[in-house]
Formats: structure tokens, sequence, C-alpha cells
């Protein structure tokens, strides 16, 4: 795969995964051995079904998900993504009881693909931000 190709796939990722919550795209889109190295993982061989878990617990949360990719750098076979998030929190999310409130942080991803489907992620985000914005932390605003 060239390196536009790869990331051609994180784009969909976002947008199928991420922002639609495709099963479907997370059968397409990765591999069958997918390692998450950010959130729960239930076992080894997985991947897919964590991620699954993840979407479902992220959309029952949050509503009015946005995600604004600000760059996409890739090199063999990582990409790595900077991008801008923001939702409305609707629902318990991260253990945070429903607030009401919305929140907008940075995020970055980085992704390694084989063969064309996304076999490994990584993720770190401004999340000490997003709960000070949803009023979860002291000196919250």
């Amino acid at each position: 795969m060239t390196i536009d190709q790869n990331k051609a796939v994180v784009r969909r990722f976002v947008k199928e995964i991420f922002l639609g919550g495709s099963d479907a795209a997370v059968d397409e889109l990765l591999t069958d051995d997918f390692v998450a190295h950010t959130w729960p993982s239930s076992g080894p061989g997985n991947g897919k079904a964590d991620l699954k878990a993840a979407i479902k617990r992220t959309s029952g949360g949050l509503a009015d998900v946005r995600m604004t990719i600000d760059d996409l750098i890739a090199e063999d076979d990582r990409v790595a993504m900077r991008m801008t998030s923001s939702a409305k929190q609707v629902g318990a999310f991260m253990g945070i009881p429903p607030s009401g409130r919305s929140y907008e942080i940075s995020e970055i991803h980085i992704f390694r693909l084989r063969d064309g489907k996304v076999c490994e992620h990584w993720h770190e985000g401004d999340f000490l931000g997003m709960m000070k914005q949803l009023g979860a932390t002291p000196g919250a605003t």
C-alpha cells in the first residue's frame, strides 16, 4: 500500500468508525489481530470486539460529535493524525455522570497499517481539559 492509500484508510476509519459508529467498517478496515493500545481490552484477539464496545460506550454518552483532521502525516506503515474533536455529553461517559455540557479538545492518533487495514492504534488526548469542560474536576468552568 502507498502512503496516500494508508491515509485514505485512516480518513475512512475516522468517518465511518469514530463518527459513524459502523460495526461493518470495523470488520472491513481492521485486521483480525487488531490491537488497540489505549482503551480497555478483553484479551488478545478481541481487538475488533473491544473497538465495537468502545463505540457503543461513546455513542451512549456523547452527541453532536465532530472531528476535524488538522494534520495527517504518514511514513512507511504508520499514519499520525492530529485532530480537534468536540461533543456534547448527554449520558454517562468515562465515569462522568451526564452533564449536558460540551467540550472541544486536541487528540493525537497513530495508526499502523498492514495490507490496507489498521492493525494497531494508539491515542492520546487532552482528557484533563475534557473533564474540566464537562465539570468533572475541581476548578471546572
